[in-house]
């Protein structure tokens, strides 16, 4: 199955199978017809953090790839943890896990927007614009939670 919706100027195309595992988000300029995951869809509208069932076909990868985004994975909502960080929690250099955010098949879901350079953002495929949206998208998120348990609400 596949379809796309839209996050910011860009429109989010997904393609997924029945057992609920992603094999392709990008992020394009045009609308695709189809259905959209329900955790997609309420992950990018603010409405909850989590992601499942949805699992990445990464989660089924070999190797240091798979090593450096299963750690990726476990970057809290909201939180970042620089190139070097993944690196050293898997064994690898900084460089090795940029190419890997690079040519991760399934953001979002991997989260790579939460790996950042030691001195800025880093990089983004295909505009760093839409890093910068989902982290202030999750910061939002964070921030409208504590206020409201603050609260009692």
């Amino acid at each position: 199955m596949e379809g796309a919706i839209k996050f910011g100027l860009w429109y989010v195309y997904i393609r997924w199978d029945d057992l609920q595992v992603v094999s392709r988000i990008r992020f394009v300029k045009q609308a695709i017809d189809g259905p959209v995951p329900s955790p997609l869809s309420r992950f990018l509208a603010g409405k909850s953090m989590d992601l499942s069932p949805l699992v990445s076909v990464h989660m089924q990868d070999c190797g240091v790839y798979g090593d450096i985004y299963r750690q990726v994975v476990k970057i809290p909502y909201g939180e970042t943890k620089t190139y070097k960080e993944i690196a050293d929690l898997v064994g690898t250099g900084a460089r090795v896990v940029g190419l890997a955010m690079k040519r991760n098949l399934t953001p979002i879901l991997v989260p790579c927007h939460r790996v950042v350079a030691m001195n800025g953002l880093g990089g983004y495929t295909p505009d760093i614009s839409i890093k910068q949206e989902l982290l202030e998208l999750e910061a939002q998120v964070l921030k409208k939670m504590k206020h409201a348990n603050k609260n009692g609400i």
